[in-house]
């Protein structure tokens, strides 16, 4: 298969709104619900955790599957790591801004961090741990992924993976930050939602 049908393919896949099909499932429309995001936060939020859990895996598949497989089935001639950074990329903005929702999507967090996962696991486990830090401390989960965006674009470049992949996951965190614009002016404004977690029935 030619690189420029992978990267079309790539768009496609991650254009699949998998927070609206999952909340269709129950009748509900995720866009209508909570923040209004079709990302696994939202679907967390709003629809329980076992479907949260489903959709977080699902959006990060968008971006591994592209990201690790897909250059497998190209003869490309590229690094395998930077022509999977190119598909994985093809998938993040497929998830930020689908053809299937009018180029209205999510924020690309879990998405991208499959990309990652597919070719700078170590930085994966870094963001990842960061997000688990600064979510446990502060409650917040966007706070969580920009502050776990910044400190993968820095793993990038100390942790030895080269110009290529590090100036990729630099345009990555930065896609990431821009896309919670809208958070950062609620963090700075006091005004920004904790995670608040369901009381359990008794």
């Amino acid at each position: 298969m030619t690189t420029a049908i992978l990267v079309v393919l790539s768009y496609l896949i991650g254009s699949v709104p998998f927070g609206l099909l999952i909340a269709k499932t129950k009748g509900q429309d995720i866009r209508k619900l909570g923040s209004g995001n079709i990302g696994a936060t939202n679907v967390l939020r709003c629809l329980g955790k076992p479907l949260g859990i489903t959709c977080f895996v699902l959006d990060v598949l968008k971006g591994f599957l592209p990201a690790f497989v897909f250059p497998m089935l190209g003869k490309t001639g590229a690094d395998f790591p930077s022509i999977g950074i190119l598909f994985g990329a093809a998938a993040i903005l497929g998830h930020n801004f689908p053809i299937f929702l009018k180029f209205k999507g999510g924020k690309g967090v879990a998405t991208s961090a499959g990309v990652l996962l597919g070719v700078a696991p170590l930085a994966v486990v870094i963001g990842l741990l960061t997000w688990v830090v600064v979510f446990k401390v502060s409650g917040y989960v966007s706070l969580g992924s920009i502050i776990a965006a910044l400190v993968v674009v820095l793993a990038g470049w100390t942790i030895g993976y080269g110009p290529v992949i590090a100036t990729a996951l630099t345009l990555l965190g930065a896609l990431t930050i821009w896309r919670h614009r809208s958070n950062i002016q609620r963090l700075l404004n006091g005004t920004e939602s904790r995670f608040q977690r369901k009381p359990k029935k008794a």
